[in-house]
């Protein structure tokens, strides 16, 4: 099992920038790739950043620029850091840890998820 644990959400504003962490309960990042995701409401969640074990990051094209997702192999904590932040950035931001072998998923665990809202 794994446990995740984000932090650092709340209110900013429109232009401002906030960070987010999450933490994991154990050292899975040479296996495990790592997400974030988000979920406005009434919306699907999804895709916003990821990286995988060999360090490779990922982004949908609306974060492009603006998000940068990294890690801490110490701390065992992975972050987003968003910058330039919109209203339509506004939604729960989740982690997540995904293992896949031979492209099937085996393992995956979520995040209780961090409010982020953007707004004057």
């Amino acid at each position: 099992q794994v446990q995740l644990v984000e932090s650092g959400g709340g209110l900013v504003q429109p232009g401002g920038s906030v960070r987010l962490s999450c933490a994991a309960s154990r050292n899975i990042f040479s296996v495990y790739v790592m997400g974030w995701y988000r979920q406005a409401p009434g919306k699907q969640r999804e895709l916003v950043a990821k990286i995988t074990n060999g360090g490779t990051t990922t982004y949908t094209d609306y974060v492009k620029g603006r998000f940068t997702i990294s890690r801490d192999n110490a701390q065992n904590t992975v972050y987003l850091q968003m910058n330039s932040l919109k209203p339509e950035d506004t939604a729960v931001y989740y982690c997540n840890a995904q293992r896949r072998v031979l492209s099937q998923v085996v393992s995956d665990y979520w995040g209780q998820g961090t409010q982020v809202t953007v707004s004057s």
